[in-house]
């Protein structure tokens, strides 16, 4: 009984052996079946090109200026002072304000200048009334004297009389003509059109002669002094010698301490008669109109001029432009919108433009937004920039 259920066992695990590798088998078919499934999925799609944006190289005759730094000055600066002594006794103007030639800006106590004037014309009416009786005196002794009736020394004696009296009151006439001016220098008035600046001296002082009370300065037009150096005015004598250029023909443009450019244009006025020999430079005076008084004295300004022009200049966005190493580049998109990084040399700044001296040419496009995600032989979606302002010349390294 024992040796049969031993048989049975021994034919039971035969048989389960001999199921295993069936099983096996089975489960490694399903697993490659697995496999080879997730194998035939097709591959993701590549990325898209990257978008840029990108800006045509332009063609044009630019203009190149030049900057110096000056200030600004009154045409004619006029320092009001007194002429005569005395306490003030009025200011009659708006410090700050336009005030125009014949116009009382302070007045001066008249007082003891009236009295002075009144005396003086006393004096003169003696004076003129002792000269009328001389000369009566002449008339009358002249036909005696004739006639002998009197003395050919009784008539000198009234001709020299009459003569000392009418001395007398010749001066006697100056004294009141004097006292006149006096009276009227109590009363200070502006000798130019211009801006009146802060008064000096207050109501209540006590001045004297050549005390100075306040200042106008003319200021339209208005003077920027320029100091130019000694190659610049060499480069530009001929025109500086030349005639003036008239209001019409000025093209001076004046760049203000806020950076921007001034309305009106001006024109050279004078240049000083030598060079300073410490700095190397000449003082050039220029002239702007200034119709609404928005220039002062004392403002710092650039004076921009023209000193040449670049013929047919390529151009093309200056944030286009890479610095790598000292070597400039632009990001290239050829026709097929593939990307070819290209060296090029620049010229001088025009604005937000820059001049491409050789490298480019006119019509081709660059990439001006978008450079990060560009490299050499890269496809991208180009897409057009905005319409560029027109080049605002820069201006060359000025003295």
């Amino acid at each position: 009984m024992r040796s049969r259920e031993l048989a049975d066992a021994t034919s039971a695990e035969r048989l389960a052996i001999g199921r295993f590798p069936t099983e096996l088998a089975a489960c490694g078919a399903a697993a490659l079946a697995l496999t080879l499934g997730s194998c035939s999925k097709p591959p993701p799609p590549p990325p898209p090109p990257p978008d840029v944006i990108v800006a045509e190289v332009t063609q044009k005759d630019v203009p190149v200026y030049q900057e110096w730094v000056g200030t600004t000055e009154g045409n004619i600066t006029a320092q009001i002072r007194a002429r005569v002594q005395g306490y003030l006794q009025k200011r009659t103007y708006e410090e700050g304000s336009l005030v125009h030639t014949g116009d009382l800006m302070f007045v001066i106590d008249p007082r003891p200048y009236q009295s002075a004037l009144d005396q003086a014309k006393g004096d003169l009416g003696r004076a003129e009334a002792a000269m009328t009786k001389t000369q009566q005196d002449v008339a009358r002794y002249t036909p005696l004297a004739a006639q002998q009736a009197i003395s050919q020394e009784e008539l000198d004696n009234a001709v020299q009389a009459s003569r000392a009296a009418k001395a007398v009151a010749d001066s006697a006439r100056a004294a009141v003509e004097k006292a006149q001016l006096n009276l009227d220098w109590t009363q200070v008035k502006s000798p130019i059109d211009g801006i009146a600046g802060i008064a000096v001296a207050q109501v209540g002082d006590l001045v004297s002669e050549s005390t100075l009370l306040t200042t106008v300065s003319q200021v339209d037009p208005i003077k920027v002094s320029v100091p130019i150096s000694e190659q610049d005015y060499l480069k530009f004598a001929s025109r500086l010698s030349g005639p003036k250029p008239s209001e019409s023909e000025a093209r001076l443009e004046l760049v203000l301490s806020d950076g921007s450019v001034y309305p009106e244009r001006g024109r050279v006025s004078v240049a000083n008669r030598e060079v300073d020999v410490k700095t190397g430079t000449m003082t050039v005076v220029n002239l702007f109109p200034n119709p609404q008084n928005l220039l002062r004295p004392g403002q710092y300004a650039k004076v921009r001029a023209t000193t040449d022009t670049h013929k047919d200049a390529l151009l093309v966005p200056a944030r286009a432009v890479q610095d790598l190493q000292g070597t400039r580049q632009v990001a290239l998109v050829g026709a097929d919108n593939k990307v070819s990084m290209r060296s090029v040399q620049t010229g001088p700044s025009m604005g937000n433009l820059v001049v491409i001296n050789a490298g480019l040419k006119a019509g081709e496009r660059v990439v001006v937004e978008g450079l990060q995600k560009v490299r050499d032989g890269v496809t991208v979606n180009p897409k057009a920039a905005e319409a560029a302002p027109s080049a605002t010349v820069a201006p060359a390294a000025g003295s």
